[in-house]
């Protein structure tokens, strides 16, 4: 079962584990509207042919616009084998409400 995180708790756990990877699997033109610096940019339709980019042994949190692609994306990485995967809970948008106000929504 995928963990949850919000985007709160990701911004501490981040600051403790640097190497926490931000995956972000939304396209290209959400991203161009409200992006995150450090995050890896992978489209959810391009993950599995990308997963060396995603490594194996660094946690990893995966996030879109609201929650429900990137939990997709973190069930589909566990099934291939990756063992600490976590969907960022309720996506850019939480992250625009809880984290950066500043950050367009969509």
């Amino acid at each position: 079962m995928v963990r949850e995180i919000s985007p709160s708790e990701y911004v501490r756990e981040a600051a403790s584990k640097p190497a926490t990877l931000l995956v972000d699997v939304r396209e290209a033109w959400e991203r161009d509207i409200a992006k995150l610096e450090g995050a890896l940019h992978v489209p959810m339709a391009e993950v599995p042919a990308r997963l060396a980019e995603i490594g194996r042994e660094r946690d990893v949190v995966v996030m879109c616009r609201s929650g429900g692609r990137s939990l997709k994306v973190a069930q589909y990485l566990e099934a291939q084998g990756y063992r600490s995967v976590a969907n960022l809970t309720g996506g850019i948008l939480a992250w625009q409400r809880e984290v950066d106000p500043s950050l367009a929504t969509y």
